[in-house]
């Protein structure tokens, strides 16, 4: 059954080589109507040989909806959304929903874009990475009259649903632990904190904690770009070799704090006995390291999977609007934060 028109398929060629009506190619197609098992299967077979594709937009101009989730996320190059987006997917394996995913690189202004041209296509549904946003891209999300979750931060109000873990409650818990293991001159290497918002509750909830165990920061260094092996290796360089009496390093994520501690094994320093460290999300890649990096995990598949359920559900009406799911993140000491 071979074809070289270049036409887009049609329900009258499925129906031609099927032998069947096209209101019956139809029924079969979009799962509806009482039609025979051999039927059915002989038109989805004669489909798949030819390589049709139902026009879902055609289906979208009478239910107003296609089954699209709409996944609007920073960043698919850090280790970190990927695992959000694989809950997602997984969840969604269970529906007839499909995620679609826009990129934003942590701008407002590109959020706005890539929220307005997903909304015009009329999903289901959007999760939507951190509580933030511009005011276009709050009215667009809240006039849209879909399910809205926004997910990885509880510290903010929603506009409909969130699900995540509370930052500063991360920062705050490694601060705590921290100070409770006897370190008094701390370094912070982290993302620059204008534009992610939730590295900067962190940061907050982190020297919060530090403060109440009359402990300061002693030094501190911030970078722009992707997080990367080599950029914790040379902050790490450079800050001890500007502060060698330092005890603790806190990263703000594990990538550079798995470079960090490279230079530092490389460079013979006792770890955890002389300088602590520890980074932010739980990365299960870096288990292969010489030494386990002190982490905290940052739920990201769970929060994939909660927020893809909850879109599952509303459209069920199984759901409500304005439902909110904080996580616990925890601290693993791994090898290198004194017990």
């Amino acid at each position: 059954m071979t074809r070289q028109d270049p036409r887009p398929l049609t329900l009258r060629d499925v129906s031609e080589a099927s032998g069947v009506s096209e209101m019956t190619v139809s029924r079969v197609l979009r799962n509806r109507g009482d039609v025979s098992q051999a039927t059915r299967e002989k038109v989805l077979r004669a489909a798949k040989q030819l390589g049709y594709v139902p026009n879902k937009i055609a289906g979208a101009l009478a239910s107003q909806r296609v089954n699209l989730v709409a996944v609007i996320i920073p960043s698919m190059s850090n280790l970190v959304f990927p695992e959000v987006m694989t809950g997602i997917s997984r969840t969604l394996e269970e529906t007839d929903l499909q995620p679609v995913v826009g990129l934003t690189d942590y701008l407002p202004e590109k959020e706005e874009k890539v929220l307005y041209e997903m909304l015009s296509w009329r999903p289901s549904g959007v999760i939507i990475a951190g509580l933030e946003h511009s005011d276009a891209a709050r009215a667009m999300l809240r006039a849209a009259g879909i399910p809205v979750v926004e997910i990885m931060d509880t510290d903010g109000t929603p506009i409909d649903s969130m699900v995540g873990i509370s930052h500063r409650r991360a920062g705050r818990e490694i601060g705590q632990a921290i100070v409770k293991a006897g370190h008094r001159r701390i370094g912070f290497l982290g993302t620059g904190v204008g534009l992610d918002h939730r590295a900067r509750k962190r940061f907050e909830g982190f020297t919060e904690a530090l403060a109440k165990g009359g402990v300061e920061v002693a030094d501190q260094e911030f970078y722009s770009g992707g997080s990367a092996l080599a950029k914790g290796r040379e902050m790490t360089a450079e800050m001890m070799t500007r502060s060698p009496d330092l005890d603790f390093l806190y990263y703000s994520n594990d990538l550079i704090g798995a470079g960090g501690l490279l230079w530092m094994i490389e460079k013979g320093y006792d770890v955890p006995g002389r300088v602590g460290m520890a980074g932010f999300n739980g990365v299960r890649l870096l288990n292969g390291l010489p030494r386990k990096l002190a982490t905290i995990d940052s739920c990201r598949e769970e929060i994939g999977r909660r927020a893809a359920q909850i879109i599952a559900d509303r459209l069920k009406d199984q759901g409500e609007p304005g439902e909110k799911v904080e996580l616990a993140p925890t601290i693993d000491p791994g090898d290198t934060m004194r017990r």
